[in-house]
């Protein structure tokens, strides 16, 4: 019986599944940061400035850390596969809406209804840990986070290239039709996994304070996470106004195509899964954050050099996603029963870390241009390696009295 119920709640994790799952949680997320090399383009359709444009980018953000806090922990109380069809289908009919919007009011609605309803991966990733064995879970996840990453980098290039020569509301439309094709992959192979939480949807929501208040490691994962975000946020959607200015004389295409430099970092951070396995994650991460600290000092330089742009993306990139893939298996390890709402309270503090971050950026760009944000980037980081570093010692102290008690 209990062997029975083994092998019911832990399906295999087959190399096809992982791919599968790896694709999807790719494709899904590319939903957020289509926007981005566009709002060039969307600024001129609606004849606002780029400071209300920037707003279309905020407002999926925003979305996304709705939907993270209000849908992802229900994925520990309902059957995964199925929560996750039903929300296929709002994201098909937020991303028709976008493409279709008349007026920029209905575009950031529908932008936060993207944001919001694009949450699978943030289901598949926890499920990823669930499945894996426990020797492989920080290489399983970082293959999955891999396909995340790369999602969010190439949706750049992607929606660039489409946005050139079909316009933005292409995007949006041919975004519609890649769900469609993956809700049916997943429909088709995805297995089932049993909820094990029995208590109803506001003890669910309750249990998340519960949280916050009892593991340390999570409080410090989530404001690492917030404020690393924070900046890859500044940094992308400044990008495309500074490929504008006359010394590059970029388009949307040029800017989306920094997508595919970015790559190189996301495919180095992919090994820190495996890395995490075997090293202490405390190291990995101070290096990590290390990385986006020096991206920052050189993207300060490289205002006029392609050349600088390319190796800062390089290194913000592997920095930031490093510190992602760490914490998350960090934060997974501390109780497997909870991985949905552990992946919640941090992907919630990320997002709102990301969309701080772009705001702000908006409102440096237009005062103090491209300086203001390196300055704001460089000082976040900076702050996040210094929590990072002196914060360690508290949370093992305060472990250890938890343990004790």
């Amino acid at each position: 019986m209990n062997t029975s119920a083994e092998k019911h709640e832990h399906p295999q994790l087959t190399n096809v599944i992982l791919w599968v799952m790896t694709i999807a949680t790719g494709l899904v997320v590319a939903n957020l940061y289509y926007n981005q090399p566009l709002l060039g383009q969307i600024s001129v359709t609606f004849h606002i400035g780029e400071d209300k444009a920037q707003l279309v980018s905020m407002l999926t953000q925003m979305g996304y850390a709705t939907g993270m806090l209000l849908i992802v922990p229900m994925a520990d109380m309902k059957r995964r596969k199925k929560l996750m069809m039903v929300d296929f289908i709002f994201i098909v009919m937020a991303l028709l809406l976008a493409a279709f919007s008349p007026t920029i009011n209905i575009l950031m609605a529908a932008s936060f209804l993207i944001g919001a309803s694009s949450t699978i991966p943030q289901m598949l990733v926890p499920m990823t840990a669930h499945l894996a064995r426990p020797h492989e879970r920080g290489k399983k996840v970082g293959v999955v986070m891999s396909g995340l990453l790369i999602g969010i980098l190439l949706s750049r290039t992607v929606s660039g290239f489409i946005g050139f020569h079909f316009g933005w509301r292409g995007m949006f439309l041919i975004a519609a039709g890649l769900m469609l094709v993956i809700w049916l992959l997943l429909f088709l192979m995805l297995p089932e996994i049993e909820p094990q939480y029995e208590g109803n949807y506001g003890a669910l929501m309750r249990s998340l304070l519960t949280l916050i208040k009892e593991e340390p490691k999570l409080r410090l994962a989530a404001v690492r996470g917030a404020l690393c975000f924070a900046c890859f946020g500044a940094f992308w959607t400044t990008l495309t106004f500074l490929l504008k200015q006359p010394q590059f004389g970029g388009s949307s295409q040029m800017a989306g195509m920094f997508g595919l430099v970015g790559v190189f970092g996301a495919l180095g951070a992919s090994v820190m899964g495996r890395v995490s396995d075997k090293m202490n994650p405390h190291h990995v991460i101070t290096l990590a954050i290390s990385l986006v600290v020096l991206s920052f000092i050189i993207f300060g330089l490289s205002s006029h050099s392609l050349v600088g742009l390319v190796i800062g993306v390089i290194l913000l990139d592997m920095g930031v996603q490093s510190t992602h893939i760490s914490n998350q298996i960090m934060i997974f390890a501390l109780r497997p029963e909870a991985r949905n709402r552990l992946n919640t309270v941090y992907m919630v503090s990320y997002f709102l870390g990301g969309a701080f971050g772009t705001y702000i950026a908006s409102l440096l760009w237009n005062d103090y241009q491209w300086t203001g944000v390196c300055i704001m980037g460089g000082s976040f980081s900076a702050l996040a390696l210094l929590i990072h570093v002196f914060s360690h010692s508290i949370v093992h102290d305060q472990e250890t009295v938890m343990t004790v008690e």
